[in-house]
């Protein structure tokens, strides 16, 4: 994908600046108003399909300005419906989002980095290594590429920010993008996710209209938190719970918990009835995910067996909290976490891909 940098780019401009660009045009107040409805709610895929412009500004726009979308570069899609998308950047990042069908809605998984510094073990894309952080155009033009692609606007969709990276290392350009997918999605639909960076979470508490907050936890030790997560092993637990503690929840609202089980490493008796004090007496979720494995980038590890998965599960209901286990979905198209840039990364090198995704 090829930009002239000498147009504008509209995309994810906040209502004030395109209210100034429009006004360096020579056009009404109302203009501007008229083309943020276009990009943020009924996210059009060009300024033609601004139907209420006159159509000489849409040419004038055509010629002077842009809306910088991703470039869908890989679609798959898997029999129980998830769709794994690799999309890329105007620089050619290359990064990974999911489109998932749930019960009455969908949800739409994004990233907020291309990479992650955070290193988790049991996560592709740590393995991949570190990345820049992506713009709020470039998280919001996800959300607008697999709208569009999957027609869901008007239909009633989840946003996840469980993609590549961690979001708390991008907060600034995380938060515009909050406020852009906003005007389509309630933010009570929009959960992000975090590996625990204390600082940042407590800056998350303290936006006056906030999503959903998940904690990928995983460990019930600092010794265990440092093996599997080496990139937030500088906020230990103790710091992290007590973050959790004083965040602010609404009423009726829960901070989710997601804990990867891994076999032999975090999935014993012992780690269940741990991770049950150290939730006490939170409000929380506890959603308990088998290792969606990968034998190139995550090798020598694997799920649990079943037995134990229940196993680890009973401990936390016995306690009385509230748990569930999450099941992978997308398996055959590599909708974990990484997986597909991973792939297509190989493939690269290999010869079978014109580009190289770079982080």
């Amino acid at each position: 994908m090829t930009e002239s940098f000498s147009r504008r780019n509209l995309m994810g401009l906040p209502l004030a600046e395109l209210s100034e660009y429009f006004a360096g045009l020579g056009e009404p107040p109302f203009r501007a108003r008229q083309v943020y409805h276009w990009i943020c709610r009924r996210l059009a895929g060009s300024f033609q399909e601004m139907s209420d412009l006159p159509q000489r500004l849409r040419q004038r726009l055509e010629e002077e300005a842009f809306l910088a979308d991703p470039e869908i570069v890989e679609r798959r899609q898997a029999a129980d419906g998830t769709v794994k998308y690799a999309l890329r950047m105007l620089d050619g990042t290359v990064v990974e989002a999911v489109v998932m069908p749930m019960d009455g809605h969908h949800t739409l998984c994004l990233s907020a980095q291309a990479g992650c510094a955070v290193g988790c073990r049991f996560c592709v894309t740590g393995a991949l290594g570190a990345g820049r952080n992506l713009r709020a155009f470039e998280i919001f033009g996800q959300f607008r590429q697999l709208m569009r692609d999957q027609k869901l606007l008007g239909q009633r969709v989840n946003v996840v920010f469980m993609g590549m990276g961690e979001p708390l290392f991008n907060f600034d350009q995380v938060v515009a993008s909050l406020a852009l997918l906003g005007e389509t999605v309630s933010l009570r639909r929009i959960t992000v996710s975090t590996a625990g960076v204390v600082p940042k979470l407590d800056a998350l508490g303290q936006l006056p209209r906030r999503p959903n907050l998940a904690v990928s936890l995983n460990a019930t030790t600092d010794e265990q938190r440092a093996r599997l997560m080496p990139g937030v092993a500088r906020w230990p637990l103790p710091a992290l719970l007590e973050a959790l503690r004083r965040y602010p929840l609404e009423r009726g609202r829960r901070i989710t918990i997601e804990y990867v089980l891994i076999a032999e490493i975090n999935d014993s008796l012992m780690d269940a009835k741990r991770l049950v004090r150290l939730l006490t007496p939170l409000r929380v979720k506890v959603n308990l995910i088998p290792l969606n494995p990968d034998p190139v980038y995550l090798p020598g590890l694997a799920p649990p067996s079943e037995e134990r998965i229940s196993a680890f599960a009973g401990v936390l209901a016995a306690a009385g909290v509230n748990v569930s286990v999450r099941r992978s979905k997308g398996l055959e198209v590599a909708a974990a976490c990484g997986q597909l840039r991973g792939q297509l990364a190989g493939r690269a090198r290999n010869g079978g891909l014109a580009f190289l995704p770079r982080l």
